[in-house]
């Protein structure tokens, strides 16, 4: 077994299985040891699955019910998950957007949730983390709350006067945004099954693309192999993922065929970048083993830094 440990740092239960799952799966196959952090019980959730939406048991208790299904998950991916322990902020709609809710997620003093993390980080000690963007990857939030905590937490782990009680300090070595739905990725899967004479998903999401910024990749990881035990992932959220529905349009040989990878950008290293250009194949390259000397930390740099507001894929 490699010793080299990856985290992943999520907001809902679920979130895991659509963003870099496949990628997950690979390493863990590997024998690297991958935490999920899932920082709220999804208890906000709504049944978006049409099969479950009247189901008594489920009704019953949603937030059990989201558990079990985040524990399967888990086990198809092969990875370990735990907790963070704060309660889902839902989604709010209207004009002006309602209030949230006294004591969510998005809600709760940084010192807190930071300090959570912090815990997790220095008890798991990875080498390399993923999260979201500054924008959340969509403006959920707490998509937009475990954007800030992780990058407070990648900070703070490091800092041996930051949260003293949270255990001794760990330097993680790259900070990685997770980019699954790059207009690239859906332009790519698009044209390949229109180009079949297949029905796309994707004309209406790309009508309104134009002129809109993209992120930019800086890491490439194939990883088509595992697309079976991140679809086994995503149906195992049975309340949130409908099985005849969006995640599951693309015919999985076409997916393999065009766009067998997942996409991540770096947004903080604290290793030199390895020589040579394109995207890198591997989150662990160039990472040290044994891990840093907190006491002679250097920072080396992020991904382009995007103002609040500006959109995001």
């Amino acid at each position: 077994m490699s010793d080299l440990r990856l985290m992943a740092v999520h907001a809902h239960p679920d979130d895991e299985s659509s963003k870099g799952a496949a990628t997950m799966a690979r390493y863990a196959a590997s024998g690297n040891p991958v935490r999920v952090v899932t920082c709220t019980g999804g208890e906000r959730g709504d049944i978006l699955n049409p099969r479950l939406a009247e189901d008594p048991h489920i009704l019953a208790d949603l937030p059990d019910y989201r558990r079990k299904e985040m524990a399967a998950a888990a086990s198809a991916l092969g990875i370990e998950q735990v907790w963070l322990g704060f309660v889902d902020s839902g989604l709010p709609e209207g004009d002006p957007l309602p209030p949230l809710p006294e004591g969510c997620f998005a809600l709760q003093p940084l010192e807190t949730t930071v300090g959570a993390l912090v815990r997790q980080i220095r008890e798991f000690r990875p080498h390399v983390m993923t999260c979201y963007n500054e924008l959340g990857g969509y403006p959920h939030p707490d998509h937009i709350m475990v954007h800030k905590v992780s990058m407070a937490a990648y900070e703070a782990a490091a800092d041996p006067e930051a949260y003293p009680e949270a255990g001794e300090p760990w330097a993680v070595q790259k900070l990685y945004y997770d980019v699954s739905f790059s207009a690239d990725r859906i332009r790519a899967l698009h044209e390949a099954m229109d180009s079949r004479g297949l029905v796309s998903p994707f004309a209406e999401w790309l009508d309104g693309r134009p002129g809109r910024p993209e992120r930019v990749p800086t890491a490439r990881i194939s990883c088509a192999d595992y697309f079976p035990q991140r679809d086994d992932a995503l149906r195992a959220h049975a309340t949130q993922i409908d099985p005849d529905g969006f995640f599951f349009m693309v015919p999985r040989d076409i997916e393999a065929e065009v766009w067998p990878y997942e996409e991540f950008e770096v947004a903080r290293s604290r290793i030199p970048a390895e020589a040579g250009e394109g995207l890198e194949q591997d989150l662990f390259a160039g990472v040290v083993p044994e891990g840093l000397d907190v006491t002679a930390l250097v920072e080396y740099g992020s991904g382009p830094e995007r103002p609040a507001g500006e959109d995001s894929a």
